[in-house]
């Protein structure tokens, strides 16, 4: 099978699109705390095919989980699409092995609340419905700013969950046969 067939990345990013939403649905079922999984298909996809087919998956997870389950999910297809983007340039320049993922996810710990916070601080209120909203909470009664209080919980939670998601792309592909990972991007 070719893998630059476009049948098949259209196959394949409709399947990382259900990955997203089936992990990060789990997770959040599972309330397992600094722990998201829900751009591990944005990530997969974008390492594979690029930064364009990452950007899309990613958007349209928010969009779908948005009309599937919760609304409040559509304005973050903002950090979903950097997501693919910021994946999909890096794997372009080097193999997505550990050590890339693991520098990758902290790139991507960072770039995420960063442009997640202003969305749930000035959408939301900073309040977003998730694990982070203890801390942030706490934050705000302690003194801290909105911005402050939804950025710190959201960088401390994206450092184990983009690393760990990063992490879990890189041992997939590293379990994908040659023909079907050759020529990425």
């Amino acid at each position: 099978m070719n893998r630059n067939n476009s049948n098949f990345k259209l196959v394949f990013s409709a399947v990382a699109i259900a990955i997203n939403i089936v992990l990060g649905t789990v997770v959040g079922l599972l309330n397992i705390p600094l722990l998201f999984l829900d751009t591990v298909g944005t990530i997969f996809s974008a390492a594979l095919f690029g930064p364009w087919y990452g950007a899309a998956v990613g958007g349209l997870t928010n969009v779908i989980q948005g009309i599937l389950t919760n609304p409040k999910n559509i304005p973050f297809a903002l950090v979903n699409i950097a997501v693919g983007i910021i994946v999909g340039l890096i794997a372009r320049k080097w193999k997505f092995n550990i050590v890339t993922s693991i520098v990758t996810g902290l790139i991507l710990a960072v770039a995420a609340p960063l442009i997640g916070t202003p969305i749930a601080t000035y959408v939301y209120g900073g309040i977003t419905g998730d694990f982070n909203d203890v801390f942030f909470t706490w934050l705000v009664k302690s003194g801290q700013s909105v911005f402050t209080a939804a950025f710190i919980p959201r960088i401390t939670s994206n450092i184990v969950d983009k690393i760990a998601s990063c992490i879990i792309v890189s041992l997939l592909i590293s379990k994908i046969p040659k023909k079907f990972t050759q020529g990425s991007n």
